[in-house]
């Protein structure tokens, strides 16, 4: 009866590339998984940061005053109009969008992006102001945008985070796709903003209020320049703390609606 071949021994050479072979599997194993990971992050980050809401098409509308405090216009060029309200015309804005029998108010605080308001996020003396204007002059409404910190009597805060101004059209969480610089002269927090048009020339200009320390306020004068505005360092005026008021035509230099 023939013999069964002797099993065959194994050496240490065997056992160290066995050994290599497992490694390799769980490394790419590892790999896989951190990849998958990866990709799961990203695609969350994506959806977050890069899938809002866009803004239509339509040509620019009429731009009109309600009264001094409010404003009507397309600001999301979907053809419909609506409401910009600034009840204290400091700066506090917010826009009332109608659809389909339903309201949706959406502040200026909104119009911050993701990274800006995680910047801001563990401070509590911060303030957003922001003025709606068409600035540039091409027929849609823009927003001039600050978030700076709170002023805290009578030495001023240098800490201005967020000074840009959004060119419309804009999309409903009043974002843009066309941003632009405002220059400032200082970064003193920001009291009040108002958008005027006192010269009628279709070009509304910015009137921006700091703090001057000692309980006083400064105002400026910002207007297109280039890709942005520049906020001229020359003072048009110095009230008290409580004692600035704003043009008295508030928004109705824009031109009142006819039917308001």
């Amino acid at each position: 009866m023939p013999l069964s071949p002797a099993p065959k021994q194994s050496t240490l050479a065997d056992e160290l590339a066995s050994l290599r072979r497992r490694r390799t599997r769980r490394r790419r194993r590892l790999g896989t998984a951190v990849g998958a990971g990866l990709v799961g992050v990203a695609g969350g980050l994506w959806l977050l940061l890069g899938t809002g809401p866009e803004p239509g098409d339509h040509a620019p509308m009429a731009i009109c005053a309600v009264d001094s405090k409010s404003l009507r216009a397309d600001v999301d060029a979907d053809g419909q109009l609506d409401e910009i309200r600034d009840q204290g015309r400091d700066g506090t804005s917010s826009v009332v969008f109608r659809r389909d029998g339903h309201r949706t108010t959406v502040g200026v605080g909104e119009a911050r992006g993701f990274w800006q308001k995680l910047r801001g996020a563990p401070r509590e003396d911060m303030a957003t102001r922001g003025t709606f204007g068409d600035f540039d002059g091409d027929g849609y409404l823009d927003l001039a945008l600050f978030y700076s910190q709170r002023d805290v009597g009578d030495s001023t805060q240098d800490n201005m985070v967020v000074h840009e101004v959004h060119y419309g059209p804009l999309a409903r969480d009043l974002s843009s796709d066309r941003t632009g610089p405002i220059r400032m002269g200082g970064s003193a927090f920001v009291f009040a903003v108002r958008a005027t048009d006192t010269d009628h020339d279709g070009r509304a200009e910015l009137q921006v209020v700091q703090s001057g320390g000692d309980g006083t306020t400064d105002r400026h004068i910002g207007r297109q320049d280039g890709g942005g505005l520049s906020v001229s360092d020359d003072e048009t005026g110095s009230d008290g703390w409580s004692g600035w008021s704003g043009p008295e035509l508030g928004w109705l230099d824009f031109g009142a609606c006819a039917d308001r």
